[in-house]
């Protein structure tokens, strides 16, 4: 990235339980199926100028239920789906590791797997991303720490997995994806009209309301 280019704010999206209904270890692409919500959702997103990124935990490769085959089919069918919205992602990052696999290859602990930092890392040196103006919306607390330790805020929604879930200690909590992103918008809009204001995870919960 050269010195002076202009950083882009990101919303970083959990997969499973948040983008799209949470199926365990999920690997057929027929059973692919996007929240309620999620296409609206992502296209106002993305005409207020925020990248789009997926950052997902597979520990199903590193188990040994399905290879990375399979994660690449399922990320073709969730594009398609967006597409039909007239959504198209950024970018998709996964982590196929974990520390108790069965795949010798993919058994270690790693930096990429959340709640480790290292997707959005990635995804923030390759598209250029600035990360202190982004989110990541998750419905895990593994999501919540891999915000945290990449600097970005994160938003807990209480879907899939999480649903009836208290979201962790400071972080802003909402419904649904849908309820996320139009918390996003709205904080957006107030820094907007007052830039001295932080992007901290409290700023957000005052400016766009507690659910």
């Amino acid at each position: 990235m050269t010195t002076g280019t202009r950083l882009r704010r990101a919303v970083f999206l959990d997969r499973d339980g948040t983008l799209v209904e949470e199926i365990p270890y999920l690997h057929d692409p027929a059973l692919v199926r996007l929240v309620p919500g999620a296409p609206a959702a992502l296209r106002q997103l993305a005409a207020a100028g925020f990248a789009l990124v997926v950052v997902t935990n597979q520990a199903g490769v590193a188990r040994g239920y399905y290879g990375e085959d399979a994660v690449g089919r399922v990320h073709r069918r969730l594009r398609e789906l967006l597409a039909a919205g007239g959504i198209a992602l950024d970018g998709i990052w996964y982590c196929p590791h974990h520390p108790d696999g069965a795949v010798a290859e993919l058994a270690r602990a790693c930096r990429c797997r959340k709640p480790g930092p290292g997707m959005l890392e990635a995804a923030a040196a390759e598209l250029g991303i600035d990360v202190e103006a982004s989110y990541l919306v998750g419905n895990d607390a593994a999501d919540v720490g891999a915000a945290r330790a990449a600097g970005v805020t994160p938003l807990f929604v209480t879907t899939g997995q999480a649903a009836g879930r208290a979201a962790p200690a400071g972080v802003r909590s909402a419904g649904s994806l849908a309820e996320a992103a139009a918390a996003i918008l709205a904080a957006r809009s107030h820094w907007k009209a007052r830039p001295a204001i932080g992007r901290d995870e409290a700023g957000l919960a005052q400016d766009a309301g507690r659910s």
